[in-house]
């Protein structure tokens, strides 16, 4: 392990470290920090080694610890001027978490039956002219989902995100090609993957009922981590609702969180910012706006939508948000319809009040143009991650230049190491 090597943890529980009582049964011991919190990161004694993070997930310096123990390697003490002389830094120094940075991979069908990765503005996929117009043309074609994953991992992504935004016209079950391209990725993608769209309960073309669990069972068998549910979790929080806050136990988010964990399971909101002229004309959360509506309105609130945007619903971000994290959800993804492929940067306000409403991490997506945007949402906002798209899959920036830019606003990242 290296002073400077970053850990991938996934699952929300640990082992806490009590001084000297491992040291005592004769295990060296690697401890991490959360918050104020010590907890066991590693544990090896003679040819036995127990890791808390996953050195699979955690790219190089994951594999390289992997490496040393095929290869017999003795533990030795971390240099003194490390921040954790004998600890495992677990993406953690004592500055706090590394904030992640995240790709995003949009991936459909084109019009000849091809995956691929797409961006919209505002969510539509097809070419338009050069004034903007839509026109009908083709799907957007940015490249091949698995070459695109690779190429950001070894640029330095924390995870990679695919969104199949064709969602399963037929039956995610049988969509192969896209779990063809979940195996083929976690062959040479060493750090987490989440896969969105269609996780929800079905039927087949055959007439048999697939339930949501067993869909994203076969995710995780291809190699996902995580699975992400959009459209069918504001159902869920709507249902949740509507029986006094009390849960059911058979939606998505509670069966799959049930049988793989609360990490497993990420909640992509699409929410849309709607103005008001006072927080009493609506009955929903408001926010004063530091961004005026287009009657010089001081106030929102967002909107919640389904079916990629088109639809909205009678439920707003903070009331979806607190829904999902009680029914069982262990991240959100932060979409804002309002800022999607606009390169104009996060919605900061949406950011802060979401982050604010729960207590699990919380993604910032939609909107990112350049890589002062992520310094912008990591120092202004509490956020724990950030993600790009468009920005990434147009070549105008690596995601290495924004982490060399945070890196250089002093802000903590995991840099990207190439050797094992």
């Amino acid at each position: 392990m290296r002073p400077d090597s970053k850990y991938y943890y996934v699952h929300s529980y640990a082992v806490p470290y009590r001084e000297g009582e491992l040291e005592k049964l004769g295990w060296s011991v690697a401890k991490a920090k959360y918050g104020d919190e010590e907890f066991v990161g590693v544990i090896a004694k003679e040819n036995v080694v127990a890791t808390q993070f996953h050195p699979e997930k955690s790219g190089a310096a994951g594999l390289r610890l992997i490496k040393a123990f095929l290869e017999g390697c003795q533990w030795s003490p971390l240099p003194s001027t490390s921040n954790q002389a004998n600890g495992v830094h677990s993406g953690q120094t004592g500055l706090g978490l590394t904030r992640r940075v995240i790709a995003c991979l949009d991936v459909r069908t084109n019009d000849s039956g091809d995956l691929i990765v797409t961006k919209g503005d505002q969510y539509d996929v097809r070419e338009k002219k050069e004034d903007g117009i839509s026109t009908g043309g083709q799907v957007r074609n940015l490249g091949k989902p698995v070459d695109m994953a690779k190429r950001y991992y070894e640029q330095g992504a924390d995870e990679v995100t695919f969104l199949n935004i064709t969602s399963f016209r037929n039956c995610p079950a049988a969509d192969l090609p896209m779990l063809e391209v979940l195996r083929q990725t976690s062959e040479t993608v060493f750090v987490p993957l989440t896969i969105g769209g269609g996780i929800r309960d079905t039927v087949d073309p055959d007439g048999k009922t697939v339930s949501a669990l067993e869909i994203a069972t076969l995710y995780f068998q291809s190699g996902a981590d995580k699975v992400s549910i959009g459209s069918d979790a504001v159902t869920a929080a709507e249902e949740y609702y509507a029986r006094g806050g009390t849960l059911l136990g058979t939606t998505a988010i509670e069966t799959i969180s049930q049988a793989y964990g609360n990490q497993a399971v990420v909640v992509s909101v699409d929410p849309q910012r709607v103005y008001v002229p006072s927080p009493s004309a609506t009955p929903h959360h408001t926010l004063t706006t530091a961004f005026p509506g287009p009657n010089g309105e001081r106030f929102c609130w967002y909107r919640c939508t389904v079916r990629g945007g088109r639809e909205g619903r009678d439920l707003d971000v903070r009331q979806l948000v607190r829904a999902v994290e009680a029914l069982g959800a262990g991240e959100i993804l932060l979409n804002c319809i309002d800022r999607d492929g606009s390169n104009r940067g996060f919605d900061l306000e949406l950011v802060r009040d979401v982050k604010a409403a729960v207590r699990i991490p919380v993604i910032a997506s939609s909107g990112a143009g350049r890589p002062e945007h992520f310094a912008e949402v990591f120092e202004a906002t509490p956020t724990d991650a950030a993600l790009g798209a468009g920005m990434f899959h147009r070549g105008e920036y690596t995601v290495k230049q924004v982490k060399d830019y945070l890196q250089g606003e002093g802000l903590l990242v995991r840099q990207f190491e190439s050797d094992i």
